[in-house]
């Protein structure tokens, strides 16, 4: 019987420390890792200029106005769209006059496929205050580093055939060019609609 016990304290022993020092339970998805891993540090976020259709563009290009940045691309299944929609959505919710106080970005962490054409025809489907935006893998990874954006190569069946995992929060960005919020996956349109109005200086001044 003695011996018996010590079998069984020895085995719920080496139990507990496998469960508190090697078990690693799996979470829902392999964006939502990435939002965790995005989750480490607060980013600092900051100007950047990337290219466009038009050519060079900047952050600071939007001064003045509440800016939405999300990182994504265009070959995307279901998380970009989705949150491209609802970007969307609250923007068609405003007059022309609070919709000249905003810009949508969309950012791809995809340049070997996506180009400055594919991004802006993209990008115009949702609603043509969001504008596509690219530049070399360098430049992306630095500018997404800069705000936290986790993001890697999956499932890839060949070269030009292969999935992105990235994180998918929306960053809204003040008048002033400063990070001041991120906005969680699948935030609904009147969720961003109210971190617009909290921010622009059309909302600021009606307080």
């Amino acid at each position: 019987m003695n011996k018996f016990l010590s079998l069984l304290i020895f085995f719920l022993i080496a139990a507990c420390l496998y469960v508190f020092f090697i078990w690693q339970p799996e979470s829902g998805s392999n964006n939502k890792q990435m939002d965790n891993l995005a989750e480490i540090s607060q980013p600092e976020g900051g100007e950047f200029t990337l290219q466009a259709l038009s050519g060079p563009v900047s952050l600071n290009d939007f001064q003045g106005k509440v800016v939405l940045v999300y990182f994504g691309y265009t070959m995307c299944p279901d998380i970009c769209p989705t949150n491209l929609a609802m970007m969307s959505n609250a923007f068609m919710q405003m007059d022309e006059k609070e919709l000249s106080q905003v810009q949508g970005i969309f950012i791809s962490v995809d340049p070997q496929r996506d180009t400055v054409q594919k991004l802006s025809e993209y990008t115009q489907y949702f609603h043509p205050s969001i504008l596509g935006m690219t530049d070399t893998a360098e430049v992306i990874r630095e500018v997404a580093d800069r705000y936290g954006v986790a993001y890697r190569k999956a499932v890839q069946e060949s070269a030009a055939n292969y999935a992105v995992d990235h994180s998918s929060e929306t960053y809204v960005i003040d008048p002033q060019g400063h990070l001041v919020e991120r906005l969680e996956h699948a935030t609904p349109a009147e969720g961003i609609l109210k971190a617009i109005r909290k921010y622009s200086i059309r909302g600021q001044s009606s307080e």
